[in-house]
């Protein structure tokens, strides 16, 4: 009998009451707990929006984190490269004296040649790239116009006419704009 009666105790305990120790209605309690599972539900799904917020913030910002990285690794020879390039210059104006290149030993001409492949070859493995914009509309952001020239050709007509000093890029970012000269046509009236 004892067992029966602690068993009664263990139901009882399980009996809601109002609050002030009465029984309460069975579909009171029932509507009671439906509301406390809906608002247990709405606190649930505000707390999974706001978890799926924070990890997308955070696999965003890990993103935007290895981009700059791998900007940084891009671009992290740019000065030293760019402090290279007067070298790359003197290249271009030796082997563009035809006249005093021809004179010049040819095996010793084999071996400056080979010396600026290979330099250029080390510089293009980094990203570097020369353009040579002749025949290009003149486009201030890739050109720098150090003068202009006076062409018979209207389609010439802010054409770059002649290359200076070449242009280089560096993994698509120019570093030295292209010295150049622009058409100019002039109509004879």
């Amino acid at each position: 009998m004892a067992e029966e009666n602690s068993q009664v105790e263990n139901v009882e305990e399980f009996v809601p009451e109002d609050g002030e120790g009465n029984t309460a209605n069975p579909k009171d309690t029932i509507k009671d707990l439906r509301e406390k599972l809906k608002k247990a539900l709405a606190e649930k799904q505000e707390y999974l929006e706001g978890w799926q917020r924070v990890k997308a913030d955070f696999v965003n910002a890990r993103k935007r984190e290895e981009e700059g990285r791998g900007d940084i690794v891009k671009f992290a020879n740019e000065n030293l490269i760019f402090e290279l390039l007067p070298a790359l210059d003197s290249f271009t104006m030796a082997f563009a004296n035809k006249e005093a290149w021809e004179k010049v030993d040819k095996n010793w001409r084999q071996g400056v040649e080979y010396i600026y492949a290979q330099l250029m070859g080390a510089l293009e493995h980094t990203g570097l790239s020369e353009f040579d914009p002749k025949g290009e509309t003149f486009d201030p952001a890739r050109h720098a116009s150090i003068g202009s020239e006076l062409v018979a050709n209207q389609a010439e007509d802010h054409k770059v006419v002649a290359v200076i000093q070449k242009g280089y890029m560096l993994n698509g970012k120019i570093i030295r704009p292209a010295q150049v000269k622009v058409g100019e046509y002039a109509s004879k009236n």
